[in-house]
């Protein structure tokens, strides 16, 4: 009996494991997907566009000198805030485990921007072709991530939280909030710089909106690979060396 308990207790841990090996890969994905949005200057995506407006008012002095995935980790954590205030004691002590998958995504976000800073896009084409790069890139990150099953993203848990209480769909909520946070944007441009910077908030931004939400769903419907590779449950050796191939666990 006790054998078969950790047996069980094995399998769940390195499913576990796995699982969240899997999130951070899908993070990584959603932050390069982030970078190339802000690289091309035609727009960042919605739920960078606050985080680079402060970043770059940081640069001038204006405000805390911090990255885009400082001031991420910021909104990360006001969003969660956001969660305990809404939910009340319906919010689970378990989804303080956002505040982590935030910290990660703002260093990914960090290591990304500095990874992308190699390339420079000079001409409306190029610049529209970093812009859906990084949207076809970041849509593919998000229907990992949304597969994974684990811990939401802060700005994924608000959406929820909000249509739980007010019984609003999601798909509802979730176009409220990102135009929320657009317009919080655009007013940070004025109270910065008194003007509207299109390379923070442009066409980019509202292409990304539309775009990246159809893209998860087209990729949603192809991803029977992913879902099998979900399934895996490798040895820790095999993790070390990453060769994990459907492996049984054996005592």
């Amino acid at each position: 009996m006790i054998e078969t308990v950790n047996i069980t207790f094995k399998k769940k841990s390195i499913h576990f494991l796995w699982q969240h090996i899997l999130l951070l890969i899908s993070l990584y994905f959603m932050t390069l997907g982030i970078a190339f949005c802000v690289r091309s200057h035609l727009g960042s995506s919605v739920i960078s566009s606050l985080p680079m407006s402060f970043s770059i008012a940081g640069t001038e002095g204006k405000v805390p000198g911090l990255t885009i995935g400082g001031y991420t980790n910021i909104m990360n954590i006001l969003l969660v805030i956001g969660q305990i205030i809404v939910l009340r004691r319906h919010f689970q002590p378990i989804q303080l485990l956002q505040l982590v998958i935030g910290y990660l995504f703002g260093i990914l976000i960090d290591l990304n921007m500095s990874i992308t800073s190699i390339f420079t896009y000079d001409t409306i084409y190029q610049q529209i072709f970093a812009q859906l790069i990084g949207c076809v890139i970041l849509a593919f990150g998000i229907a990992m991530e949304v597969r994974c099953g684990s811990v939401t993203m802060p700005g994924e848990g608000i959406q929820v939280a909000v249509s739980h209480v007010s019984g609003l769909p999601f798909a509802k909520v979730k176009i409220i909030i990102n135009c929320l946070l657009v317009v919080l944007a655009i007013l940070s441009c004025y109270i910065f710089w008194g003007t509207w910077l299109w390379n923070i908030i442009g066409p980019g931004t509202l292409f990304a909106m539309i775009f990246v939400g159809w893209m998860v769903k087209f990729i949603g419907h192809h991803m029977s690979w992913y879902n099998r590779i979900l399934g895996y449950s490798p040895g820790f050796r095999r993790y070390i060396y990453g060769l994990a191939r459907f492996l049984n666990l054996k005592d």
